[in-house]
């Protein structure tokens, strides 16, 4: 059995919105918007147009090397911030897209003040699926 690829809205929400902090929204007409503390983490279309595009927020260190992959670019508006938009979800390993939003989740967690992250309590734990 193959790898699972790719990562719709639905499958986003159930990994990460329980998590916690996270809020969930759409802004800008159809786009599921993932937050935490009140910031952005994570984004994609609720509605699955535009190829299920996956936006989220790297560290500025890995920036460069990752926008430099086939199906990943710079995010419009947001590259200033260290988004990427993952044009091609389904060249990507579930897992892999999982690591990245665990990633920009925890990056923009660690943003907010140490008071509310007291509040959250200790980031969760993700069960890695070895097959």
């Amino acid at each position: 059995m193959g790898k699972t690829m790719g990562m719709t809205a639905q499958q986003l929400e159930a990994f990460c919105g329980h998590w916690p902090g996270v809020t969930r929204d759409i802004k800008w007409e159809t786009n599921l918007v993932l937050s935490v503390g009140g910031k952005m983490f994570a984004m994609t279309p609720s509605d699955g147009s535009d190829g299920g595009r996956l936006w989220c927020k790297v560290e500025d260190a890995r920036f460069l090397e990752l926008t430099d992959q086939p199906g990943i670019m710079p995010a419009p508006y947001l590259a200033r911030a260290h988004w990427i938009s993952i044009t091609e979800p389904r060249r990507f390993a579930s897992a892999e897209l999982e690591g990245f939003i665990r990633d920009a989740y925890a990056l923009v967690r660690a943003k907010l003040t140490k008071k509310l992250q007291a509040e959250l309590g200790p980031l969760p734990t993700i069960k890695v699926n070895k097959k």
